[in-house]
Parts: C-alpha cells; sequence; structure tokens
C-alpha cells in the first residue's frame, strides 16, 4: 500500500491512556465515528478547542477503557488522526518506576524507548509498499514537543523528569521481577506496555510525537511488595490532574 501523507493542519493530537479517557478542558466541538484502511481506531475522534487551541482526543484503550495494550489498533489510531489534520501528538502513558526518581505518581518526559513488544501491526509499509523505506528513529521523541512539555512542568512547579528510557513491553501482563531487572541493566527507567510502535507509526507518518509519562507503581521487584490495582488507582488520582495542568499549559505551543 503506498502512504499518501496529506498536507497537515494545525491541530494537535492527545492520545489518552490509562486514566485519561476524557479530557475535561476540552471545549467539545464534535465527535467522529471514522474507519481506515487498517480498520477502526480505538474509539470515536473527539474534536475541539482546549486553551484555544484545536485539538484531537482519542481514548487509546477505547472509551469506556475495554482495549487490551497488545490489542490497540496502533495503526489505525495514528492514521485516523492524520487524516484529521493532527501534525503534532502527545501520548499520555501510564507507566511503572525502575528508576529510584521514578516515584509513583511522578511525571516523566522520556527521551528515549526500547521497544520489547512483538506480534503487533508496527509499520504502515509493509508489502505492497513502494519500495522498502527506513525511518530514522535516533531520536525517538520529538525535541520541540518534550521541551513544551517541561517547561510546562516546570513552569507549574512539578516535581517531574525530564528525560528516561522506556521500555516498552507486551503485557498484558505485568513484568516479573527478573524482567525488570534485566530491563533496568539496560538501561531503561520506566516501563509501560503502549509506548510502542505508536512513536514509530507517527515518525512514519512525519508527525512530531512526544510521551507525558504517569508513574502509577513501582515495577516488580522495585518495592516490598506486589503490585495491586488499588496502588495504580491511587497513584492515577494523584497524579492525573498534574499530567492535565501540563498538556493544558503546554498545547498553545505544540500547536505552533
Amino acid at each position: 500500500m503506498a502512504i499518501e501523507i496529506p498536507s497537515n493542519g494545525r491541530s494537535v493530537g492527545i492520545i489518552g491512556g490509562t486514566g485519561l479517557t476524557t479530557l475535561s478542558g476540552l471545549e467539545i466541538s464534535g465527535e467522529k465515528v471514522v474507519d481506515t484502511p487498517w480498520g477502526k481506531p480505538s474509539a470515536p475522534l473527539v474534536f475541539g478547542s482546549l486553551q484555544g487551541q484545536r485539538v484531537v482526543f482519542l481514548a487509546r484503550h477505547g472509551h469506556p477503557h475495554s482495549i487490551p495494550p497488545h490489542q490497540v489498533n496502533y495503526r489505525a489510531n495514528m492514521w485516523a488522526l492524520q487524516q484529521a489534520g493532527v501534525n503534532t501528538v502527545v501520548g499520555v502513558n501510564a507507566v511503572g518506576g525502575i528508576h529510584p526518581d521514578m516515584v509513583p505518581a511522578h511525571i516523566v518526559i522520556p527521551d528515549q524507548l526500547i521497544d520489547y513488544t512483538w506480534g503487533r501491526g508496527h509499520t504502515f509499509f509493509e508489502e505492497g509498499a513502494e519500495g522498502v523505506t527506513h525511518i530514522d528513529f535516533t531520536f525517538p521523541y520529538t525535541d520541540a514537543v518534550r521541551h513544551a512539555l517541561i517547561q510546562a512542568a516546570e513552569s507549574l512547579g512539578l516535581a517531574h523528569s525530564r528525560v528516561g528510557v522506556y521500555a516498552a513491553t507486551q503485557g498484558p501482563r505485568l513484568e516479573t521481577a527478573a524482567e525488570v531487572l534485566r530491563l533496568e541493566r539496560d538501561g531503561c527507567d520506566i516501563v509501560g506496555m503502549t509506548g510502542m510502535p505508536e512513536a514509530a507509526l507517527a515518525a512514519e507518518l512525519n508527525m512530531s510525537y512526544g510521551c507525558l509519562g504517569l508513574v502509577v507503581n513501582w515495577a516488580a521487584g522495585k518495592s516490598a511488595h506486589i503490585i495491586t490495582m488499588e496502588e495504580i488507582e491511587a497513584a492515577i488520582d494523584q497524579g492525573m490532574a498534574g499530567v492535565k495542568a501540563v498538556l493544558e499549559r503546554a498545547v498553545s505551543s505544540l500547536g505552533r
């Protein structure tokens, strides 16, 4: 399949993850159920305005939250956003903390990632595309997007990390303690299940992309107890207000 990339508008795409299925500050102008050559996206596209900036919001796991990480149709999601005129995307991700600084409810804007996923639709350039295409993925997150998110967190006085290595694992199960030790040896600071192939697909479509991570638990073996949903939900309740505030503060810069 040939990839046709139309001229993009100035809309900012926000992909909500666990804990962010809606965006309360979004002045909604409409919703649209769309289809793509790759199937249906996770949820209808929600069009609106956030702090005066045109925004398209998409719930990665569906609304209500029902699609596990390994079954998200990442290609349909990114294609739909790009066709809707989005040229900059912020992916919100709930992650586990590996590095000692990555405590629950902490915000992190990673600068690198390592992909441990498998079996996902991870590229638009499959058999039938015109020639073999290799994208440069040295820096998976766009500097301008990261800078806008970092500046927003700093201006709000929120505790955050401006760098970090995101380990993208398959899910839907959480990792073993031994697997987390391996990730730590590999240099990973946080671990999540939805960071890839989303970032690479954005790059294939020439969209700027950044990750806004919220640590919702210590990774396996990094605390004295097992991971519980109560622990995760408590961290989401504590930290999601900061995530939303960062998005609201950064969105006007992201649309430039």
